[in-house]
């Protein structure tokens, strides 16, 4: 049955925020639920250049309105 349990991601590991009474090695399946998800550097240079084509071919079919609001600097900036 799944269990979920909060961790955080630290110095390449997983630190649990709440208790578990998993048995030593056991195995688990992680599902990443954060905004903050970075991929992994593009290294491949043929790969990079698909993807940048790619990424700038989408923005050119989906440009800002004119008419779209502006940001204001409060508005870029997060407040805790």
């Amino acid at each position: 049955m799944p269990h979920a349990l909060k961790a955080i991601y630290r110095n390449g590991a997983f630190v649990l925020q709440t208790p578990c009474n998993l048995p030593d090695g056991a195995e688990v399946e992680l599902f990443i639920q954060s905004p903050q998800l970075i991929s992994p550097p593009i290294s491949d240079l043929e790969t990079k250049q698909h993807f940048l084509k790619s990424l700038v071919e989408r923005m050119q079919q989906n440009p800002i309105p004119l008419d779209a609001p502006r940001f204001t600097r409060e508005m870029l900036h997060e407040r805790g």
